[in-house]
């Protein structure tokens, strides 16, 4: 977390800031699951009963009035009374965008500013690499489109002349 973070001493309100993904000074389930990477591609093969464990144990360690969310004042008092965040053992974590996700788990740890484009050869450089082509194939293809009078596949087969 620290390094993906870029600090160097650990700050549990800045933390829970970082995390606090809609500024509502709480944690709903919906962050848990985001904060812990829950629903990015990456989690796929993690059965759904494991990630609703993780929300679940979250909770059960931080939400004092069960209600659901973990307020600010909740985490702060559980933090002081030794309450950590359990490592569940689902890797690091994902709260950004894919770029951003590739930036501090991939580039930040394998790769520098002197990085030539020849020497991004790892798995998940290539992986990032094809998601830009794919994006760039797709507003290419959005583009002709856009070009066209009247899109056929766009007007329903009940509705067509042929």
């Amino acid at each position: 977390m620290a390094v993906e973070h870029h600090i160097s001493n650990f700050d549990p309100g800045a933390f829970f800031t970082l995390h606090d993904f809609d500024s509502s000074l709480s944690w709903t389930a919906d962050e848990i699951r985001r904060m812990y990477g829950l629903d990015d591609e990456s989690m796929k093969g993690v059965d759904e009963s494991k990630k609703a464990e993780v929300v679940r144990k979250t909770l059960e360690v931080f939400d004092r009035d069960v209600d659901g969310v973990i307020e600010w004042e909740e985490w702060l008092e559980g933090w002081r009374g030794g309450s950590r965040l359990e490592d569940f053992g689902l890797g690091p974590g994902h709260h950004g965008d894919d770029e951003y996700e590739y930036e501090i788990h991939h580039f930040e740890k394998f790769h520098d500013e002197n990085t030539k484009e020849e020497d991004l050869t790892h798995p998940e450089d290539i992986e990032h690499f094809r998601k830009h082509d794919e994006m760039e194939a797709a507003a290419e293809h959005q583009e002709e489109l856009d070009r066209m009078p009247i899109v056929e596949q766009n007007i329903p087969q009940k509705f067509r002349r042929y």
